[in-house]
């Protein structure tokens, strides 16, 4: 996926949407923060998750650290190769290192998430 064409949040999540399903992952520069990652939970599929609320969560060698839904919905699908396969965050965070698949419950949540440029204008501000 083209990041340039993404959604993002804060706490380092991106979606990109095709109708009413929103791909959920987390970003390079959220990989690179926590490097050395050992382990990956992902909802199951039927979870309802909520804009905001932790929906799963990724360990590294230094930090556990939550998964924040950048909207809400159902989820549809999970990539289950992720969690025996975590280099994909590496190597593909915006590709084969997608974590979820979700029905949207409201497509006004996408608004107040940040184009690619905010994005990056938040994480070098975070660098500081």
């Amino acid at each position: 996926m083209d990041p340039a064409s993404l959604k993002f949040t804060k706490t380092h999540e991106w979606v990109a949407v095709e109708g009413d399903v929103a791909t959920i992952g987390i970003s390079d520069f959220a990989v690179h923060l926590l490097s050395d990652l050992v382990y990956a939970d992902l909802p199951p599929i039927g979870k309802k998750i909520t804009q905001g609320e932790p929906f799963g969560e990724v360990e590294s060698v230094k930090a556990v650290s939550d998964l924040y839904a950048p909207v809400s919905g159902e989820v549809i699908g999970r990539n289950d190769a992720l969690p025996d396969n975590l280099d994909l965050l590496t190597t593909s965070p915006f590709g084969g290192g997608w974590m979820v698949k979700v029905r949207l419950s409201n497509a006004g949540e996408l608004s107040s998430l940040l184009s690619q440029t905010a994005y990056k204008a938040h994480c070098d501000a975070e660098k500081h």
